[in-house]
């Protein structure tokens, strides 16, 4: 992996590829980067004699937007076994292997031993090896942990904070808010966004519990919260909770973000049946995206919710399940790009900068190869992973 603070390194880059998909496909097949953004994009490209430029020959690629996780235990999940079972952090390594460019990290059932500083110290080094890291201030808990001691002043004052998350809700590890808890939580994430001129998000962990959506639907029903500051994950954990979501999404016209489950379960549904389903109940695209979940813990229980093991999850069923939909034909690549791409940049409100291949946009640029397994990852325009090893 290049260092970011190389002297030596050239000021611009010269992407030569087969065809660009920003998602929508264009008859570009050059990208010329420069600091950090996308400078140009054209057929024949010419930089001036002399300029510092590398140029990088992947006709056989197809260039695409980098993917976007908004989900990702960076720092590890687990616990619910005892400190034995607590999940490793990720390596900025195997984030831009699966062709990711940005992450949100985010604390889970263990907001003890895991805290938020220590979530914004990984983002912070994240950021140091070239990925493009957030996180969600809060963990499952209600009152959720924080890094000012208020919601509001994380927004405000942390750059890296876009949101709170992933606080739980229909589950048996939740605080067991009271809807009124709830709704005074993302009110006060709503006014702390605004503040900060940020989307602030509230990311919900949903557990397989008899009250599945109902606390957001009565959020979205009884107050003025808008449904685009609410996103419910893990919908697919059982068949009765993704027709839930199906209705969620057409009643509220909100996204719904499916998980992408390391190893699908008795009950659980994979994402690319998950995505399926929802779009054959009339879903439309633009309010579904996926997440990995990855380095969280994938525990087992018993019907009494004593803890039975875990095993430890990874991104690769985030891009398999994404890579089946295309060739299963679900979905052309141009759309199902946004399922881990642009959709999820609207959602985290980043769209003004990432989620597409356009002029003054990060040069956030996975290269795909004709079985669209990640083959070269660029972040502001460094590359940090090249199959052959040569990042």
């Amino acid at each position: 992996m290049m260092s970011l603070d190389d002297p030596h390194a050239p000021l611009l880059t010269l992407l030569r590829v087969g065809r660009i998909f920003a998602p929508e496909p264009l008859e570009a097949t050059e990208l010329l980067i420069a600091d950090g953004r996308i400078a140009a994009l054209g057929r024949d490209l010419e930089v001036p004699v002399g300029w510092p430029v590398e140029v990088v020959e992947a006709r056989e690629l197809i260039a695409v937007p980098a993917f976007i996780d908004q989900h990702v235990h960076v720092t590890g999940g687990g616990g619910e076994g005892g400190c034995g079972n607590r999940c490793p952090e990720i390596t900025a390594e195997e984030i831009a292997a699966m062709g990711i460019a940005t992450v949100v990290g985010v604390l889970g059932t263990d907001g003890i031993s895991r805290s938020p500083a220590d979530l914004l110290a990984k983002v912070r080094g994240l950021r140091a090896e070239g990925i493009a890291a957030y996180m969600y201030t809060g963990s499952y808990r209600v009152p959720p942990p924080t890094l000012t001691g208020d919601l509001q002043r994380d927004l405000a004052w942390i750059p890296e904070v876009i949101g709170l998350g992933e606080l739980a809700i229909s589950d048996h590890r939740s605080s067991q808010p009271r809807q009124d808890e709830i709704e005074r939580l993302v009110s006060e994430v709503r006014v702390g966004a605004m503040l900060a001129g940020k989307r602030g998000i509230c990311h919900f962990h949903v557990g397989d519990g008899r009250r599945g959506l109902e606390p957001l639907r009565r959020l979205l029903a009884e107050t003025e919260i808008p449904a685009d500051q609410v996103i419910p994950t893990h919908v697919n954990r059982h068949r009765a909770l993704l027709e839930e979501a199906a209705d969620y999404a057409l009643g509220f016209e909100a996204c719904v973000d499916v998980t992408a489950f390391d190893e699908v379960g008795e009950e659980d549904i994979s994402a690319f049946e998950a995505v399926s389903y929802l779009l054959e109940r009339g879903v439309p695209v633009e309010f579904i995206t996926m997440s990995s979940d990855c380095n969280g813990s994938l525990p087992e229980f018993d019907a009494k919710g004593a803890y039975l093991g875990m095993r430890v999850a990874r991104n690769t069923a985030l891009i398999g399940d994404w890579q089946r939909l295309v060739r299963e034909q679900v979905l052309p690549l141009d759309q199902a790009l946004g399922l881990i791409s642009g959709h999820v940049a609207r959602v985290l409100g980043l769209q003004e900068r990432k989620g597409r291949l356009a002029v003054g946009f990060d040069a956030d640029v996975t290269l795909l190869d004709g079985e669209l397994q990640p083959r070269q990852t660029f972040v502001a325009g460094k590359r940090l992973y090249a199959s052959d090893g040569s990042a």
